[in-house]
């Protein structure tokens, strides 16, 4: 897709200098940048690639000396990464999906297929589904009886949305996530070593031949508006009530969503994040790669966890997670600290036992 610096600009809401009438077809990397790229520099710790590329136009950092880098013209983003989603928003061209129904795809009769819909081959579409207008659905993907998808939707190969889940408008999912399928809920007759662990602590009175007998799930899921799921993204469906993610939240590749699970708005869930059964996440939770959240706790608006964190008790709102097991970014660095001094330590504790307690002379 080939653009203007100007009409770039424009659809930035940014600054340009220059010659505007420059054509770009691509946006890259300022050393790899050829004349048909606008080459991407919000930083001047990249401005050293340009001259080793042959861009003539740039997407800079504000007040950068464009001409003195050679350019013919530039744009200039206060907020290089908010630029940086505009610009791909404007040059990606989206998957190739035909409009329309194709012939290869099966939807049953009492489904509903909104206006300027485009469905590739092998999808299956089941009873009294709903399809927004201009969803947009690629090959292979399944959508099971009962189904509700909102306006403006993407749904990419082989994705799994099952029965009577509800989805909002606007939502993106990628490649084989599975959105709906039961909760992984099982219970024994009697009381189960897991459950007297859970009150001991620790403690066992004896261990006994336990069979596990299968909870099916009634519920169902719910996302909002502007939701986002990466691809293999799993989030099962409730018990009795449904699970549910809140608009505007994007989460990552491999995020497991447990039964009954509540997340809230605008979350930012990482790669390999899973949440158990029941908790509740606020609002504009942000949890890097591989955190994990305990069933039936609760985590505060605005907490932020870095990656590999492990919750296992309720977190206040705004607080800042680090580590196994979750405690305060601040009181986390301390810990680590003291760790690597540990050696150190013990060292001069061997030394010291050394000075004080005297060698055995053999006799009594």
């Amino acid at each position: 897709m080939a653009h203007t610096i100007r009409d770039i600009a424009l659809a930035l809401g940014a600054e340009a200098v220059g010659d505007l009438d420059i054509v770009v077809t691509r946006a890259a990397e300022p050393h790899s940048a050829g004349p048909d790229a606008l080459a991407l520099a919000m930083d001047p710790k990249y401005a050293g690639g340009i001259a080793r590329g042959g861009a003539l136009a740039a997407l800079l950092w504000p007040q950068a000396d464009w001409r003195g880098l050679g350019l013919k013209a530039a744009i200039f983003a206060p907020r290089g990464r908010l630029a940086m989603a505009g610009l791909t928003v404007l040059m990606d061209p989206g998957p190739e999906i035909a409009a329309g129904i194709h012939p290869l795809s099966v939807i049953d009769p009492g489904a509903e297929i909104g206006a300027g819909a485009a469905i590739g081959p092998f999808v299956t579409i089941g009873r009294g589904a709903v399809i927004g207008p201009r969803a947009r659905i690629a090959s292979h993907v399944s959508i099971a009886e009962g189904a509700r998808i909102g306006a403006d939707a993407l749904i990419l190969q082989g994705a799994r949305i099952g029965a009577r889940v509800t989805i909002g408008d606007r939502f993106i999912c990628q490649p084989g996530a599975v959105i709906g399928a039961d909760g992984f809920s099982f219970v024994t007759p009697e009381k189960s070593g897991v459950e007297e662990i859970r009150e001991t602590l620790g403690t066992r009175e004896g261990i006994k031949d336990q069979s596990w007998t299968r909870i099916h799930s009634l519920g169902a899921v719910t996302l909002g508006d502007d939701v986002e799921v990466g691809a293999n993204v799993c989030i099962d469906r409730g018990t009795i009530r449904d699970t549910s993610i809140g608009s505007g939240s994007k989460l990552d590749n491999l995020v497991h969503i447990g039964h009954n699970v509540q997340v809230g708005r605008d979350c930012l869930l990482c790669g390999q994040v899973g949440i158990a059964g029941s908790a509740r996440i606020g609002d504009r939770v942000v949890m890097g790669g591989q955190c994990g959240v305990n069933d039936n706790i609760f985590v505060g608006d605005d907490v932020i966890a870095g990656g590999a964190t492990k919750i296992f008790t309720n977190a206040p709102a705004g607080r800042v997670l680090l580590g196994y097991p979750a405690v305060k970014m601040e009181t986390h660095v301390e810990m680590q600290k003291a760790l690597r001094r540990l050696p150190r330590l013990a060292a001069r504790v061997a030394e010291i036992e050394r000075s004080v307690i005297p060698k055995s002379s053999g006799t009594d």
